[in-house]
Protein backbone atom coordinates (compact mmCIF):
# COMPACT_ATOMS: atom_id res chain seq x y z
CA UNK A 1 0.00 0.00 0.00
CA UNK A 2 1.52 3.25 -1.03
CA UNK A 3 1.90 5.65 1.93
CA UNK A 4 0.40 9.17 1.20
CA UNK A 5 1.79 12.16 1.38
CA UNK A 6 0.13 15.13 3.01
CA UNK A 7 1.90 18.20 0.47
CA UNK A 8 0.87 15.67 -2.54
CA UNK A 9 -2.81 15.32 -0.81
CA UNK A 10 -2.83 18.73 -1.00
CA UNK A 11 -1.60 19.65 -4.08
CA UNK A 12 -3.62 16.91 -6.22
CA UNK A 13 -6.89 18.82 -5.00
CA UNK A 14 -5.71 21.69 -5.60
CA UNK A 15 -5.74 20.69 -9.15
CA UNK A 16 -9.12 18.83 -9.51
CA UNK A 17 -10.35 22.10 -8.36
CA UNK A 18 -8.50 24.29 -11.25
CA UNK A 19 -9.08 21.57 -14.02
CA UNK A 20 -12.93 21.85 -13.61
CA UNK A 21 -12.93 25.55 -13.35
CA UNK A 22 -11.03 25.82 -16.35
CA UNK A 23 -13.74 23.77 -18.04
CA UNK A 24 -16.33 26.13 -16.47
CA UNK A 25 -17.98 24.40 -13.92
CA UNK A 26 -17.85 25.70 -10.22
CA UNK A 27 -15.52 23.66 -7.76
CA UNK A 28 -14.56 23.84 -4.09
CA UNK A 29 -13.58 21.89 -1.10
CA UNK A 30 -16.26 20.44 0.78
CA UNK A 31 -16.68 19.09 3.80
CA UNK A 32 -14.60 17.71 6.62
CA UNK A 33 -11.17 18.79 4.88
CA UNK A 34 -12.42 22.17 4.92
CA UNK A 35 -13.01 21.93 8.69
CA UNK A 36 -10.01 20.74 9.29
CA UNK A 37 -7.93 23.20 7.38
CA UNK A 38 -9.84 25.93 9.30
CA UNK A 39 -9.11 24.90 12.65
CA UNK A 40 -5.11 24.45 11.74
CA UNK A 41 -5.56 20.51 11.23
CA UNK A 42 -3.82 17.97 8.65
CA UNK A 43 -6.85 16.82 6.54
CA UNK A 44 -6.93 13.11 6.03
CA UNK A 45 -8.70 13.26 2.71
CA UNK A 46 -9.86 15.65 0.64
CA UNK A 47 -13.44 15.81 -1.12
CA UNK A 48 -14.46 18.27 -3.77
CA UNK A 49 -17.50 19.49 -4.68
CA UNK A 50 -18.57 20.64 -7.78
CA UNK A 51 -21.39 21.50 -10.36
CA UNK A 52 -20.49 19.07 -13.08
CA UNK A 53 -22.07 15.77 -13.47
CA UNK A 54 -20.89 12.16 -12.72
CA UNK A 55 -20.36 11.68 -16.63
CA UNK A 56 -18.10 15.00 -17.03
CA UNK A 57 -15.95 14.17 -14.51
CA UNK A 58 -15.32 11.22 -15.92
CA UNK A 59 -15.12 12.69 -19.46
CA UNK A 60 -12.43 14.98 -17.59
CA UNK A 61 -10.26 12.78 -15.71
CA UNK A 62 -10.46 10.01 -17.80
CA UNK A 63 -12.29 6.36 -17.44
CA UNK A 64 -8.75 4.93 -15.89
CA UNK A 65 -8.14 7.58 -13.48
CA UNK A 66 -11.52 7.66 -12.11
CA UNK A 67 -13.91 5.34 -10.28
CA UNK A 68 -17.70 5.24 -10.04
CA UNK A 69 -17.93 4.29 -5.93
CA UNK A 70 -21.87 6.34 -6.53
CA UNK A 71 -22.00 7.24 -9.02
CA UNK A 72 -26.27 7.56 -9.12
CA UNK A 73 -25.35 9.82 -5.88
CA UNK A 74 -23.27 12.09 -7.78
CA UNK A 75 -20.08 10.80 -6.37
CA UNK A 76 -16.84 9.76 -8.48
CA UNK A 77 -13.58 8.96 -6.90
CA UNK A 78 -10.55 10.51 -9.08
CA UNK A 79 -7.30 8.53 -8.59
CA UNK A 80 -3.97 10.49 -7.99
CA UNK A 81 -0.05 10.26 -9.02
CA UNK A 82 1.70 8.46 -6.23
CA UNK A 83 1.50 9.40 -2.85
CA UNK A 84 -1.71 11.50 -3.43
CA UNK A 85 -3.98 8.92 -2.91
CA UNK A 86 -7.50 9.84 -4.19
CA UNK A 87 -10.09 12.60 -4.05
CA UNK A 88 -14.14 12.33 -3.74
CA UNK A 89 -15.90 14.38 -6.62
CA UNK A 90 -19.42 15.09 -5.71
CA UNK A 91 -21.99 16.57 -7.54
CA UNK A 92 -23.85 19.70 -5.70
CA UNK A 93 -27.11 17.86 -4.76
CA UNK A 94 -30.44 17.86 -2.71
CA UNK A 95 -31.39 14.57 -1.28
CA UNK A 96 -34.61 13.13 -1.27
CA UNK A 97 -35.89 10.69 1.58
CA UNK A 98 -34.07 8.85 3.70
CA UNK A 99 -36.55 6.28 4.13
CA UNK A 100 -33.95 3.45 5.56
CA UNK A 101 -32.65 6.06 8.15
CA UNK A 102 -28.91 6.03 6.55
CA UNK A 103 -29.34 7.18 2.85
CA UNK A 104 -31.02 9.11 0.35
CA UNK A 105 -33.98 6.94 -2.36
CA UNK A 106 -32.89 9.30 -4.83
CA UNK A 107 -30.62 12.46 -5.14
CA UNK A 108 -31.35 15.65 -7.22
CA UNK A 109 -28.27 17.57 -9.02
CA UNK A 110 -28.26 21.42 -7.63
CA UNK A 111 -26.57 24.27 -6.43
CA UNK A 112 -23.89 24.72 -3.56
CA UNK A 113 -26.27 26.32 -1.53
CA UNK A 114 -28.45 23.29 -1.46
CA UNK A 115 -25.55 21.50 -0.92
CA UNK A 116 -24.61 22.75 1.73
CA UNK A 117 -28.04 22.56 3.81
CA UNK A 118 -28.38 18.85 3.00
CA UNK A 119 -25.64 17.95 5.08
CA UNK A 120 -25.10 17.10 9.12
CA UNK A 121 -23.48 19.64 10.74
CA UNK A 122 -22.44 23.16 10.50
CA UNK A 123 -18.80 22.90 10.64
CA UNK A 124 -19.07 20.26 7.53
CA UNK A 125 -21.47 22.30 5.37
CA UNK A 126 -18.57 24.90 4.62
CA UNK A 127 -16.96 25.22 1.51
CA UNK A 128 -13.42 26.43 0.61
CA UNK A 129 -11.87 28.04 -2.46
CA UNK A 130 -8.26 26.51 -2.76
CA UNK A 131 -6.67 28.76 -5.73
CA UNK A 132 -8.12 32.32 -4.22
CA UNK A 133 -8.09 31.24 -0.21
CA UNK A 134 -11.82 32.37 0.35
CA UNK A 135 -14.18 30.35 2.57
CA UNK A 136 -17.75 29.96 0.95
CA UNK A 137 -20.77 29.93 4.16
CA UNK A 138 -24.10 29.17 3.37
CA UNK A 139 -24.79 27.47 7.24
CA UNK A 140 -22.84 29.65 9.84
CA UNK A 141 -20.12 26.76 9.83
CA UNK A 142 -17.53 29.60 10.12
CA UNK A 143 -19.21 30.91 13.67
CA UNK A 144 -19.56 27.59 14.99
CA UNK A 145 -16.20 26.38 14.42
CA UNK A 146 -14.84 29.64 16.28
CA UNK A 147 -17.29 28.77 19.27
CA UNK A 148 -16.61 25.27 19.25
CA UNK A 149 -20.32 24.05 18.59
CA UNK A 150 -21.54 21.49 16.65
CA UNK A 151 -24.73 22.43 15.45
CA UNK A 152 -27.19 20.40 13.25
CA UNK A 153 -27.98 22.09 9.76
CA UNK A 154 -31.29 23.39 10.33
CA UNK A 155 -34.16 21.41 12.33
CA UNK A 156 -31.63 18.78 14.48
CA UNK A 157 -34.39 16.28 13.99
CA UNK A 158 -34.64 16.49 10.46
CA UNK A 159 -30.86 15.79 10.00
CA UNK A 160 -31.10 13.07 12.38
CA UNK A 161 -34.18 11.33 10.80
CA UNK A 162 -32.16 11.41 7.81
CA UNK A 163 -29.38 9.18 9.32
CA UNK A 164 -29.42 7.96 12.35
CA UNK A 165 -25.73 7.90 12.52
CA UNK A 166 -25.69 11.31 12.77
CA UNK A 167 -26.36 10.88 16.45
CA UNK A 168 -23.21 9.64 17.32
CA UNK A 169 -21.21 11.63 14.79
CA UNK A 170 -22.77 14.54 16.72
CA UNK A 171 -21.07 13.18 19.95
CA UNK A 172 -17.69 12.19 18.04
CA UNK A 173 -17.26 15.43 16.75
CA UNK A 174 -17.80 17.22 20.22
CA UNK A 175 -15.25 14.77 22.04
CA UNK A 176 -12.60 15.03 18.60
CA UNK A 177 -12.47 18.21 18.43
CA UNK A 178 -13.58 19.38 22.39
CA UNK A 179 -16.79 21.16 21.05
CA UNK A 180 -20.10 21.74 22.48
CA UNK A 181 -23.02 20.42 21.60
CA UNK A 182 -25.58 22.85 20.37
CA UNK A 183 -28.65 22.61 23.28
CA UNK A 184 -31.20 21.87 20.41
CA UNK A 185 -28.46 19.90 18.89
CA UNK A 186 -27.85 17.69 21.85
CA UNK A 187 -31.94 17.82 22.88
CA UNK A 188 -32.74 16.06 19.55
CA UNK A 189 -29.87 13.40 20.41
CA UNK A 190 -31.52 12.21 23.58
CA UNK A 191 -34.71 12.37 22.50
CA UNK A 192 -33.90 10.19 19.48
CA UNK A 193 -30.92 8.58 21.02
CA UNK A 194 -32.91 4.84 20.85
CA UNK A 195 -32.89 5.14 17.60
CA UNK A 196 -29.50 4.33 16.46
CA UNK A 197 -29.90 1.21 16.84
CA UNK A 198 -30.97 1.09 13.46
CA UNK A 199 -27.33 1.76 12.17
CA UNK A 200 -25.40 -1.29 11.56
CA UNK A 201 -22.87 -2.72 14.25
CA UNK A 202 -20.12 -2.19 12.40
CA UNK A 203 -20.91 1.87 11.72
CA UNK A 204 -21.21 2.50 15.32
CA UNK A 205 -18.26 0.83 15.76
CA UNK A 206 -16.34 2.75 13.66
CA UNK A 207 -17.30 6.08 15.51
CA UNK A 208 -16.09 4.47 18.97
CA UNK A 209 -12.81 3.36 17.28
CA UNK A 210 -12.54 7.18 16.43
CA UNK A 211 -13.75 7.98 19.42
CA UNK A 212 -11.52 6.15 21.97
CA UNK A 213 -8.29 7.00 20.64
CA UNK A 214 -8.25 10.61 21.62
CA UNK A 215 -7.74 13.06 24.25
CA UNK A 216 -10.94 13.85 24.99
CA UNK A 217 -12.84 10.42 25.36
CA UNK A 218 -13.41 10.03 28.97
CA UNK A 219 -15.19 13.68 27.99
CA UNK A 220 -16.93 11.58 25.04
CA UNK A 221 -18.04 8.62 26.84
CA UNK A 222 -19.87 10.77 29.17
CA UNK A 223 -21.74 12.83 26.60
CA UNK A 224 -23.02 9.32 25.13
CA UNK A 225 -24.06 9.09 28.59
CA UNK A 226 -25.73 12.63 29.32
CA UNK A 227 -27.16 11.80 25.69
CA UNK A 228 -29.02 8.02 26.31
CA UNK A 229 -26.91 6.99 23.69
CA UNK A 230 -24.81 4.31 26.07
CA UNK A 231 -28.29 2.70 27.24
CA UNK A 232 -28.58 1.82 23.41
CA UNK A 233 -24.81 1.34 22.45
CA UNK A 234 -23.58 0.14 25.59
CA UNK A 235 -25.69 -0.75 28.14
CA UNK A 236 -23.52 -2.85 30.71
CA UNK A 237 -21.69 0.59 31.75
CA UNK A 238 -24.58 2.29 33.32
CA UNK A 239 -24.92 -0.21 35.96
CA UNK A 240 -21.23 1.31 37.32
CA UNK A 241 -22.78 4.61 38.00
CA UNK A 242 -23.26 4.72 41.32
CA UNK A 243 -21.92 1.27 42.04
CA UNK A 244 -19.42 2.08 45.20
CA UNK A 245 -15.62 2.17 43.76
CA UNK A 246 -13.75 0.55 46.75
CA UNK A 247 -11.99 1.70 49.84
CA UNK A 248 -8.53 2.43 47.74
CA UNK A 249 -10.61 5.23 45.60
CA UNK A 250 -11.42 8.93 46.88
CA UNK A 251 -14.57 9.40 48.64
CA UNK A 252 -17.47 10.09 46.70
CA UNK A 253 -16.23 8.41 43.61
CA UNK A 254 -17.98 5.48 42.17
CA UNK A 255 -17.11 3.01 39.72
CA UNK A 256 -18.59 4.61 36.67
CA UNK A 257 -16.07 8.00 37.71
CA UNK A 258 -13.61 6.14 38.56
CA UNK A 259 -13.71 4.30 34.66
CA UNK A 260 -13.65 7.76 33.02
CA UNK A 261 -11.01 9.05 34.87
CA UNK A 262 -8.45 5.79 33.80
CA UNK A 263 -10.07 5.96 30.39
CA UNK A 264 -8.57 9.38 30.54
CA UNK A 265 -5.84 9.16 32.01
CA UNK A 266 -4.37 6.70 29.10
CA UNK A 267 -1.39 8.34 26.70
CA UNK A 268 -2.26 7.65 22.98
CA UNK A 269 -3.80 4.34 23.49
CA UNK A 270 -4.67 2.30 20.51
CA UNK A 271 -8.79 1.08 20.64
CA UNK A 272 -7.96 -2.44 22.18
CA UNK A 273 -6.64 -0.68 25.28
CA UNK A 274 -8.89 2.22 25.38
CA UNK A 275 -11.94 -0.34 25.37
CA UNK A 276 -10.55 -2.13 28.18
CA UNK A 277 -10.14 0.73 29.88
CA UNK A 278 -13.52 1.52 29.37
CA UNK A 279 -14.70 -2.23 30.08
CA UNK A 280 -12.62 -3.29 32.80
CA UNK A 281 -15.48 -2.80 35.68
CA UNK A 282 -18.15 -3.97 34.06
CA UNK A 283 -17.74 -7.58 36.22
CA UNK A 284 -18.23 -6.12 39.20
CA UNK A 285 -21.99 -5.52 38.73
CA UNK A 286 -22.20 -9.50 37.88
CA UNK A 287 -20.11 -10.44 40.56
CA UNK A 288 -21.55 -8.68 43.40
CA UNK A 289 -24.85 -9.60 42.51
CA UNK A 290 -23.82 -13.12 42.54
CA UNK A 291 -22.03 -12.26 45.87
CA UNK A 292 -19.09 -14.27 44.33
CA UNK A 293 -16.61 -14.29 41.56
CA UNK A 294 -13.55 -13.21 39.71
CA UNK A 295 -14.49 -9.28 38.53
CA UNK A 296 -11.72 -9.40 36.14
CA UNK A 297 -12.75 -13.28 34.74
CA UNK A 298 -16.38 -11.74 34.33
CA UNK A 299 -15.34 -8.12 32.70
CA UNK A 300 -13.43 -10.32 30.30
CA UNK A 301 -16.21 -12.66 29.43
CA UNK A 302 -18.71 -9.08 29.32
CA UNK A 303 -15.73 -7.90 26.99
CA UNK A 304 -16.20 -10.37 24.65
CA UNK A 305 -19.58 -10.34 24.42
CA UNK A 306 -19.52 -6.64 23.46
CA UNK A 307 -16.65 -7.10 21.00
CA UNK A 308 -19.02 -9.66 18.92
CA UNK A 309 -21.65 -7.41 19.46
CA UNK A 310 -20.10 -4.81 17.88
CA UNK A 311 -18.63 -6.71 15.07
CA UNK A 312 -15.21 -5.95 16.20
CA UNK A 313 -12.13 -8.11 14.98
CA UNK A 314 -11.17 -10.59 16.40
CA UNK A 315 -7.33 -9.35 17.56
CA UNK A 316 -9.72 -6.24 18.94
CA UNK A 317 -11.37 -9.04 20.87
CA UNK A 318 -8.94 -10.73 22.37
CA UNK A 319 -6.63 -7.85 23.35
CA UNK A 320 -8.84 -5.50 24.67
CA UNK A 321 -10.81 -8.89 26.77
CA UNK A 322 -6.91 -10.31 27.60
CA UNK A 323 -6.15 -6.50 29.16
CA UNK A 324 -9.26 -6.68 31.27
CA UNK A 325 -8.28 -10.35 32.56
CA UNK A 326 -4.72 -9.27 33.29
CA UNK A 327 -5.65 -5.60 34.34
CA UNK A 328 -4.24 -6.63 38.33
CA UNK A 329 -1.78 -9.15 37.22
CA UNK A 330 1.53 -6.88 37.67
CA UNK A 331 0.60 -5.68 41.24
CA UNK A 332 3.26 -5.87 43.11
CA UNK A 333 5.63 -6.61 40.37
CA UNK A 334 8.28 -5.60 42.04
CA UNK A 335 7.94 -9.04 44.79
CA UNK A 336 7.17 -11.68 42.07
CA UNK A 337 9.58 -13.91 41.11
CA UNK A 338 11.45 -13.39 38.48
CA UNK A 339 10.24 -16.51 36.16
CA UNK A 340 6.80 -15.23 37.39
CA UNK A 341 6.97 -11.86 35.51
CA UNK A 342 9.23 -12.45 33.06
CA UNK A 343 6.73 -14.68 31.66
CA UNK A 344 4.16 -12.29 31.81
CA UNK A 345 6.77 -9.58 30.32
CA UNK A 346 7.40 -11.39 27.33
CA UNK A 347 3.70 -11.32 26.39
CA UNK A 348 3.34 -9.45 23.06
CA UNK A 349 0.89 -7.01 24.00
CA UNK A 350 3.04 -6.16 27.53
CA UNK A 351 3.17 -2.70 26.38
CA UNK A 352 -0.09 -2.12 26.50
CA UNK A 353 -0.75 -4.06 29.96
CA UNK A 354 2.10 -1.35 31.37
CA UNK A 355 0.46 1.40 30.34
CA UNK A 356 -2.85 -0.20 31.81
CA UNK A 357 -2.11 -0.56 34.71
CA UNK A 358 -0.07 3.54 34.68
CA UNK A 359 -3.48 4.17 34.36
CA UNK A 360 -5.28 2.29 36.90
CA UNK A 361 -2.74 2.92 40.01
CA UNK A 362 -2.57 6.57 39.61
CA UNK A 363 -6.43 6.38 39.95
CA UNK A 364 -6.22 4.25 43.01
CA UNK A 365 -3.77 5.97 44.77
CA UNK A 366 -1.14 3.07 44.03
CA UNK A 367 3.00 3.62 43.86
CA UNK A 368 4.27 3.04 40.55
CA UNK A 369 7.09 1.70 41.70
CA UNK A 370 5.44 -1.83 40.36
CA UNK A 371 5.06 0.02 36.80
CA UNK A 372 8.66 1.61 36.49
CA UNK A 373 10.37 -1.75 37.36
CA UNK A 374 8.43 -3.92 34.70
CA UNK A 375 9.11 -0.76 32.05
CA UNK A 376 12.84 -1.02 33.02
CA UNK A 377 12.90 -4.73 32.68
CA UNK A 378 11.56 -4.13 29.02
CA UNK A 379 14.56 -2.21 28.46
CA UNK A 380 16.75 -5.17 28.74
CA UNK A 381 18.16 -6.62 25.66
CA UNK A 382 15.94 -9.51 24.26
CA UNK A 383 18.64 -12.33 25.17
CA UNK A 384 18.73 -11.08 28.70
CA UNK A 385 14.62 -10.99 29.07
CA UNK A 386 13.84 -13.79 26.92
CA UNK A 387 16.82 -15.99 27.06
CA UNK A 388 16.45 -19.15 24.48
CA UNK A 389 15.04 -22.10 26.42
CA UNK A 390 18.12 -24.81 27.26
CA UNK A 391 15.71 -28.03 26.65
CA UNK A 392 12.69 -28.50 24.41
CA UNK A 393 10.52 -31.80 24.62
CA UNK A 394 12.78 -33.67 21.89
CA UNK A 395 15.49 -32.91 23.88
CA UNK A 396 13.77 -34.71 27.01
CA UNK A 397 12.57 -37.36 24.34
CA UNK A 398 16.20 -37.62 23.28
CA UNK A 399 17.28 -37.99 26.83
CA UNK A 400 15.70 -40.86 26.72
CA UNK A 401 12.41 -39.82 28.37
CA UNK A 402 9.00 -40.92 27.55
CA UNK A 403 6.47 -38.39 26.24
CA UNK A 404 4.05 -37.37 28.71
CA UNK A 405 2.31 -34.98 30.80
CA UNK A 406 5.16 -34.86 32.67
CA UNK A 407 7.03 -33.13 30.35
CA UNK A 408 5.38 -29.32 30.66
CA UNK A 409 6.13 -29.50 34.45
CA UNK A 410 9.68 -30.67 33.78
CA UNK A 411 10.14 -27.83 31.44
CA UNK A 412 9.00 -25.42 33.47
CA UNK A 413 11.34 -25.98 36.24
CA UNK A 414 14.53 -25.89 33.98
CA UNK A 415 13.32 -23.38 32.35
CA UNK A 416 12.79 -21.50 36.00
CA UNK A 417 16.00 -22.59 36.97
CA UNK A 418 17.62 -20.86 34.12
CA UNK A 419 15.96 -17.92 34.30
CA UNK A 420 17.18 -17.40 37.98
CA UNK A 421 20.69 -18.04 36.87
CA UNK A 422 20.99 -21.97 38.76
CA UNK A 423 22.26 -23.59 35.44
CA UNK A 424 23.27 -21.83 32.24
CA UNK A 425 23.94 -24.80 29.48
CA UNK A 426 22.21 -28.00 28.13
CA UNK A 427 24.64 -30.39 30.40
CA UNK A 428 23.04 -28.74 33.54
CA UNK A 429 19.62 -28.72 32.40
CA UNK A 430 19.76 -32.37 31.48
CA UNK A 431 21.38 -33.28 35.31
CA UNK A 432 18.64 -31.02 36.61
CA UNK A 433 15.98 -33.44 34.84
CA UNK A 434 17.62 -36.46 35.99
CA UNK A 435 17.48 -35.21 39.36
CA UNK A 436 13.72 -34.31 39.32
CA UNK A 437 12.78 -37.45 37.72
CA UNK A 438 14.92 -39.42 39.93
CA UNK A 439 12.77 -38.01 43.25
CA UNK A 440 9.86 -39.16 42.04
Amino acid sequence: MTQLNAPKQREFAVEIVRRLRQRGFVAYWAGGCVRDYLLGRQAKDYDVATSAKPDEIRELFGPRRTIAVGAAFGVIAVVGPRGAGQVEVTTFRRDSTYLDGRHPEHVTFTDAAEDAARRDFTINGLFYDPEVHEVIDYVGGQTDLEAGIVRAIGDPRARFSEDKLRLLRAVRFATTFDFRLDPATAAAVREMAPEIAIVSAERIAQELRRMLVVPGRARGIELLRETDLLATLLPELLSLVGLAAGDEVAVGTDRWQATLTILGQLLEPGFPLALAALLHQVGWPAVRSAGSGDPCEAGAALTRIIGRRLRLAKREIELASWLVRQQNSLAGARKLPWPTLQRRLIHPDIRDLVEFHRAVASVHGASRGDVEHCRKLLELPADELNPPPLLTGDDLIAHGLRPGIAFHGLLDKVRDAQLLGEIGSREEALLLVDRLVGSN
